[in-house]
């Protein structure tokens, strides 16, 4: 695949960030475009390695030598096509994804890996530029009315492909507008939400149905939508977020990642949130608790909202520049130390720090406490133990935690629906992705737990199957996970 020497005359290359003083300023994406010649490039380093690793690190099982190969001869229509073959949405995981693949890719063993993602968002772009991507409406319909519950990337995923199979297919979103993570979850600097809707417009082209304000278990009972549809698809996510049951936790200023970053998500989606419901860092001392993604979302937004400082929590170490391959070998996700766009304009990152208890004045908090831990095994555990002495208190005028998630939200819709939950709390579903409840589906982070965005969209693929299966007795729909 690609060219032969492609990966011995062409190095590694990605986008240029635009500079820092500008894109702080604005909630435009990050990146500058990326010239189609540099596309052809990349994927000219794809090898032909006989055995793709890289299918094996896609939960869709994308076909990722194929369209590398097109794209270095400039066959683009034809790449477009082998990549909506696997993949609803490549303009989602193109942008958002880590891009477990371009960890398994053979060529990384040795050097740097394929560009796997942006040779993804390159196609995806190109063929909304040249018109190539358009609704298609299923030729026939079945007569059979699926819900889905939840409209991010699992629940349209199942959505659009159930759509293909000729069912029609209801999305239904408790938030005032449909898109879930992908609307109110990620920022503006990661992705435009122009992108999101000139998708939804598609799907809506081609016979899918959205509505959003609908609390399906509360303003749509679960009655009503077990007698209104053959089948329904839950799709609502991981919303139950990790807290920190600590001293002072119940003072102001303290608040979950995602609920301030849906404010501000907001505010750019036009919406008035007024001051007094708005949380900002303009002006504060910010710290965030968690290390992961969605603190790096947060430690984005600060910046954008002009915080005096801004300082990021975890716990874990700092893991090392490079892969350890003893402990991390190919082709696991490499376990190395990143810098996000967020991270690359500025903020201070801590490692190994447990905060310990929080203080304030006038029930608003000014100063966390904590300390440096070391990591120890224990019993076959993970423990964390206080290294003595290294205690130490820093202002905070806002504390944001991204600590991750439980599981799905009990009350209202699986508490009506009365579904067998597993022992970590999601959602419990058979082979065929079926709930306990018949009739009843799963997928996503409600089932697998809090999870990619890539692993949303195959387990909606995936579900999407079970639920035709269930419908007509057989299904010709894929399904890139058992």
């Amino acid at each position: 695949m690609g060219k032969i020497t492609g990966f011995l005359e062409i190095k590694r290359e990605t986008p240029t960030r635009r500079p820092i003083g500008e894109r702080v300023h604005d909630w435009q994406e990050v990146y500058l475009p990326f010239e189609a010649d540099k596309l052809k490039k990349q994927g000219a380093r794809c090898m032909d390695c006989g055995i793709p690793f890289c299918h094996q690190g896609c939960p869709l099982g994308n076909l990722i030598p194929d369209w590398n190969d097109l794209v270095y001869r400039d066959r683009w229509r034809e790449a477009i096509d082998r990549l909506h073959a696997t993949n609803n949405f490549p303009e989602f995981t193109g942008r958002l994804c880590p891009a477990p693949c371009e960890g398994s890719c053979v060529l990384g063993i040795n050097d740097d890996p394929v560009t796997i993602k942006q040779v993804e968002v390159g196609i995806i772009d190109h063929a909304f530029d040249k018109g190539w991507v358009v609704s298609a409406p299923p030729a026939a319909r079945t007569g059979k009315r699926v819900a889905v519950v939840g409209s991010g990337p699992a629940g349209l995923a199942a959505a659009e492909q159930l759509n293909r199979a000729g069912h029609s297919v209801t999305v239904f979103e408790k938030a005032d507008r449909i898109g879930g993570l992908l609307r109110y979850g990620i920022p503006e600097f990661k992705m435009e939400k122009r992108v999101l809707d000139r998708r939804l417009a598609l799907m809506e082209a081609a016979g899918i149905i959205f509505r959003a304000c609908v609390n399906v278990g509360e303003t749509l009972s679960v009655e009503e939508l077990r007698k209104d549809f053959a089948a329904a698809v839950l799709a609502g996510g991981a919303e139950w977020p990790r807290d920190l049951q600590i001293p002072g936790r119940e003072l102001r200023g303290i608040h979950f990642a995602m609920d301030y970053l849906t404010l501000q998500n907001r505010r750019c989606e036009g919406d008035t949130v007024p001051d007094r419901e708005f949380i900002t860092a303009e002006g504060k001392n910010v710290v965030i608790i968690g290390g992961g993604d969605t603190g790096a979302d947060c430690l984005g937004t600060a910046h954008r909202q002009g915080a005096r400082s801004v300082t990021q929590f975890e716990i874990l170490p700092r893991p090392p520049d490079e892969r350890d391959p003893a402990s991390n070998p190919w082709p696991l996700w490499p376990n190395i130390f990143r810098v996000s766009s967020a991270h690359e304009e500025g903020g201070v990152r801590e490692y190994s720090v447990n905060t310990s208890h929080f203080s304030g004045v006038d029930g608003r908090v000014t100063t966390l406490h904590a300390a440096h831990v070391e990591m120890v095994k224990e019993g076959g555990r993970i423990n964390f133990k206080d290294v003595p002495g290294t205690e130490y208190a820093m202002e905070a005028d806002l504390v944001l935690l991204a600590m991750g998630f439980l599981g799905p939200r009990r009350e209202g819709l699986l508490t009506a629906l009365g579904v067998k939950l597993t022992d970590r709390g999601n959602v419990w579903r058979d082979p065929n992705w079926m709930t306990s409840v018949p009739g009843v589906f799963a997928a996503g982070d409600i089932q697998r737990g809090q999870s990619l965005i890539v692993w949303a969209i195959a387990e909606g693929r995936s579900a999407a199957r079970g639920v035709d299966l269930y419908l007509m007795g057989r299904s010709d729909l894929p399904a890139p996970l058992k």
